[in-house]
């Protein structure tokens, strides 16, 4: 099994880097072009434009309300800054005792990640959230900040069994990102988005923070379809338990499968929409599809859509 085989590797060669190392040799195979790049200029301020200069870069909406001509300055970009950001509430531990659960999926995804941009000498920087932001680290690009995300992750990976119940407060923590990213950057987020669904607007204004602060974002939604979306499981009486606050609930599948799907598929197409609209771009990630499969896939798009 691929839980199997991970933990195995992760024992013989003791650390996330390895593993990271071997998805993205998978990966070189099918890229033809870095699906990540760096943002090449980024807007500064406007200047009065000067007699005999080009006329490039006048900004001509500008000049149309103030009848005077300014030129854009502009500030050179030349490497990317990424923020990998997970949702590492109670949540994302379900599936428990199977091959791969929602938080083991994020982290060995965002191992990956780091390590495509390492090769681009990329800067890349963690953010770790349950009901607060637990971690953030600036991006960087030295081996020892590389070092240091894999330790950390790591950390998160040998957690994975603990009791302790931690809720989600992704809305709080998206907007502590926003205001301690001060460079322009790549968000990408890994979240199940189960959290409370009566707080949408609050947390899409937490994304167009983001959004506002000139950051491009991506959000994974990291789910396991099989049972969360379509509800599969066998005919016979089940104990519901809520990973986050620890309450039960009885139930007969049969009896809920349908209006448990049609609310649930509704909700997250709503998602889905809204983030098209903020031009946030987001990703179905399915657990049973493997971590490698699934990033593969987005790069492939990406790279397309350049």
């Amino acid at each position: 099994m691929r839980k199997q085989i991970d933990r195995l590797k992760l024992a013989n060669f003791g650390n996330l880097e390895f593993l990271a190392k071997q998805v993205v040799e998978g990966f070189i195979t099918g890229l033809h072009k870095s699906p990540f790049h760096g943002f090449s200029v980024e807007f500064a301020e406007h200047r009065l434009h000067n007699p005999g200069e080009s006329t490039r870069h006048i900004d001509w909406k500008l000049a149309a309300r103030t009848d005077k001509l300014f030129t854009k300055k502009y500030e050179e970009e030349t490497n990317l800054r990424c923020q990998i950001v997970i949702d590492c509430s109670s949540s994302m531990l379900f599936p428990q005792n199977k091959d791969l659960n929602k938080l083991e999926f994020s982290i060995y995804s965002a191992a990956s990640i780091i390590e495509l941009l390492k090769r681009q000498r990329d800067a890349v920087g963690i953010s770790l959230f349950t009901d607060q932001l637990d971690l953030h680290t600036q991006a960087k690009s030295s081996t020892v900040h590389h070092r240091y995300l894999y330790s950390e992750l790591e950390k998160q990976l040998k957690a994975y069994s603990s009791d302790e119940k931690k809720n989600t407060n992704s809305i709080q923590a998206l907007h502590d990102i926003a205001e301690l990213s001060h460079k322009r950057s790549l968000v990408v987020i890994f979240t199940d988005l189960l959290d409370n669904p009566d707080k949408e607007t609050e947390f899409f204004q937490a994304l167009q923070h983001l959004k506002h602060n000139k950051h491009e974002v991506i959000v994974f939604h990291v789910i396991d379809k099989k049972t969360e979306v379509d509800f599969e499981l066998d005919n016979r009486p089940y104990t519901l338990v809520d990973m986050e606050t620890g309450e039960r609930m009885k139930i007969q599948p049969a009896a809920f499968k349908e209006k448990y799907k049609t609310a649930v598929e509704a909700y997250f197409e709503q998602m889905k929409l809204k983030c098209a609209n903020y031009r946030i771009d987001f990703m179905p990630a399915d657990i049973a599809e493997g971590y490698d499969a699934v990033l593969l896939k987005y790069l492939l798009k990406r790279q397309k859509m350049r």
